[in-house]
């Protein structure tokens, strides 16, 4: 007699897929947990006071009025310096993403409508410009803003930051993929110059290139350190991150041997951690649903 099997067909197999379908579950909470958990604790780190960072749990909530006091410590440095070096911080990190956009976008569009003598030279200085590491053009440029007289100015750090040869080859593979020449070429021979082309068709059709440069230059401008450390001696003119560093030296929480007065601690410097990264965080939410499309934008070419 042949032996009749009660396992359904397939069942063996859906079985397996549950499982492993649980497994990366699993794992990607487990993932997930890791990233977040640090996160977490930098937003309730304010809210207790020094013992209770190591005498309560790690993720446990302490409470609002320290999270007062913490303020009221920062803004004891040098009369609420901390306001100066965030207003400073937002300045340059907006005049520097309208220079970028403004440059990056133009130039994009040409190298990628357009048939020069010279453009695979350009596409080949822009993709080194974008490998150079940041430490590496530092040294020259303060050179070169010296000679004109504006180091230690708001323009030290501006003009560095509108330099983005990652956002020009972003926007330049944007318009290789989403604006077909021939919409070009038959916009032009309707009698359209080519500056109504590219403010009619090009500008239109790069919003979601628009977005995604001015996040990325805005960000890379708002974390820079190092270019508005060896440009800026003023303390008044300093940027945010910048100012969080010369605060937390001056402090004890960095260096224990530090013998300074100031009331700046774990939590103080928790909140200043905060403090720095809300504009990002914002800015982040309001360009999520165009960087979203500009990340699929011209992915698929028909």
């Amino acid at each position: 007699m042949t032996a009749i099997s009660l396992t359904p067909r397939g069942g063996g197999t859906r079985h397996g897929s549950l499982v492993g379908r649980g497994a990366r579950i699993v794992l990607l909470l487990l993932v997930g947990v890791a990233f977040a958990a640090p996160l977490f604790w930098l937003v309730l780190a304010p809210t207790k006071t020094e013992s209770e960072l190591t005498s309560l749990p790690p993720l446990a909530f302490g409470s609002f009025e320290n999270v007062g006091t913490a303020w009221n410590n920062l803004m004891s440095f040098n009369d609420g310096m901390l306001l100066l070096w965030l207003t400073n911080s937002i300045a340059y990190s907006v005049a520097g993403v309208i220079i970028a956009v403004v440059a990056a976008i133009p130039a994009g569009y040409a190298l990628a409508m357009y048939s020069f003598r010279g453009r695979q030279l350009v596409l080949t200085l822009t993709l080194i410009g974008m490998i150079l590491p940041t430490a590496a053009t530092v040294i020259p440029i303060y050179r070169e803003l010296a000679l004109v007289g504006l180091t230690n100015t708001a323009w030290a750090v501006i003009l560095p930051s509108a330099f983005f040869p990652f956002g020009v080859y972003l926007t330049y593979l944007h318009f290789q993929t989403a604006l077909p020449r021939e919409l070009v070429e038959a916009a032009k021979v309707d009698g359209a110059s080519e500056l109504r082309v590219f403010l009619s068709l090009g500008l239109p059709l790069a919003k979601p290139a628009v977005a995604l440069v001015t996040f990325f230059a805005f960000v890379a401008t708002w974390n820079n350190y190092f270019l508005p450390y060896v440009m800026l001696v003023n303390d008044k003119l300093y940027t945010l991150q910048l100012g969080i560093a010369t605060l937390l030296n001056s402090a004890p929480v960095i260096n224990a041997s530090n013998q300074s007065d100031l009331p700046i601690h774990k939590p103080e410097a928790a909140l200043a951690a905060l403090v720095a990264i809300v504009p990002i965080a914002i800015f982040f939410f309001v360009f999520q649903r165009f960087i979203g499309t500009g990340m699929l934008s011209g992915a698929v070419k028909e």
